[in-house]
């Protein structure tokens, strides 16, 4: 599927801002509001981190009602979290201050924080800013790259994109906006991840795609290794695109599944592509394998291994590093029947056949893992399930930007 330009205000009725309001000391933009002309449909999930943020405790609880939702309120800069009580009272009065600001009521308002952990939040700022960026919504491509910027912490890009499909003889519109950059890790991350549509699409089945879809998205990518505390990806439908709502399994659910499906995976080798410090994006291909969950698992395993990343900084084609990756994985596989080869715009390099190394040309796999986008394909003599999992190369920048991230 063809992944588009535009952002969250591409599809319609959907409105966005983003300002700097004082979070940030460097004068970047910090507070972004994202609001549907209508009642819309949402799904979401949170972090599996057990320390919760107080914005995510706090629309977790939203989302729990099963309530149509309006709009969305985030801040960057400061994660909200680990700041007790007064964390939660500050995540319930930001949701209030936009509810107002907007004219509609408080339990509409999702809230989502991301940045410095143990901080309160400069709620003077927050509290001021929040209808300034009200004041400056727009439904134009300008207004959803300013509400993309504004969710950015160490990201060096913006991160969003969109997709169409045709459903029902309707064009639906899918925008996405992400940020993430580190603290990313399999079960979601330092990741926030906003996506508006216009389809006409019931809760129940909102959250069955975007549930599986996550499994194989955002659940598949790791920078890392630390899963964060204020993780948060929700969906909103408006219905405006005048399809037949999409209320049960068939041909318009699934072209709708593979549309966001395609618009969250490209968000997320987004944020991979973007790790902290990251000069590689890795993808480890694993088929063959007994079940789905046992690719997952080898998958993510060779991905989130600081030996194979810091062996993919440089140029190392060190097949044994990918090997006990897989072997402390928890997953079960024949060790005997694994293929495994590089490949990039470089070429491809055999490295093992049937369990055992082959003798590979250094000039070759050096050329192969020097490129941006590295591939690790692994073939399994188990059974017919496969995944795949991406992930970046581990460098000197990344120590240093989280060695200085609080300063």
């Amino acid at each position: 599927m063809d992944i588009l330009e535009g952002g969250v205000t591409g599809p319609m009725g959907f409105r966005a801002a983003g300002e700097h309001v004082g979070i940030k000391k460097n004068g970047q933009k910090d507070l972004a509001v994202l609001v549907s002309d209508e009642p819309a449909t949402v799904a979401a999930m949170f972090t599996t981190n057990r320390v919760k943020a107080a914005p995510v405790v706090w629309s977790q609880r939203l989302v729990a009602r099963r309530a149509p939702m309006r709009a969305v309120v985030v801040n960057s800069g400061n994660a909200n979290a680990c700041t007790g009580d007064r964390g939660l009272e500050d995540a319930i009065r930001m949701g209030e201050a936009t509810a107002r600001a907007l004219g509609i009521a408080p339990d509409e308002v999702l809230v989502a924080s991301t940045g410095v952990i143990g901080v309160p939040l400069p709620m003077e700022e927050v509290l001021r800013g929040i209808p300034v960026v009200v004041g400056r919504l727009a439904p134009t491509r300008e207004a959803g790259t300013a509400c993309a910027q504004a969710i950015r912490t160490t990201d060096t890009f913006t991160k969003q994109a969109a997709v169409q499909v045709e459903i029902g003889g309707r064009v639906v519109t899918l925008g996405g906006m992400a940020k993430g950059s580190g603290m990313i890790h399999p079960n979601m991350a330092t990741m926030l991840a906003f996506v508006t549509t216009d389809a006409a699409i019931s809760r129940e089945m909102l959250e069955r795609a975007l549930r599986e879809s996550v499994v194989d998205s955002y659940n598949m990518i790791s920078v890392d290794g630390d899963t964060s505390t204020n993780d948060t990806v929700a969906v909103l439908a408006n219905g405006l695109a005048g399809n037949p709502e999409i209320g049960a399994d068939g041909p318009d659910f699934a072209a709708f599944r593979e549309a966001l499906h395609a618009l969250n995976t490209h968000l997320a080798k987004c944020i991979v592509r973007d790790g902290e410090g990251a000069t590689k994006l890795m993808e480890v291909h694993v088929q063959g394998a007994q079940d789905v969950e046992a690719a997952r698992r080898l998958a993510r395993s060779v991905t989130t291994s600081n030996l194979v990343k810091a062996a993919l900084f440089g140029a190392d084609a060190n097949w044994g590093r990918v090997l006990a990756a897989m072997g402390y994985s928890g997953a079960s596989f024949n060790p005997a029947g694994v293929r495994m080869r590089f490949t990039s715009a470089g070429g491809t390099v055999s490295l093992m056949e049937d369990g055992e190394p082959l003798p590979f040309d250094e000039d070759l796999a050096l050329r192969v893992l020097g490129e941006k986008e590295v591939r690790v394909e692994i073939e399994l003599s188990d059974g017919d399930a496969a995944a795949t999992a991406w992930g970046c190369d581990l460098t000197y920048e990344y120590v240093r930007i989280n060695g200085e991230y609080r300063s």
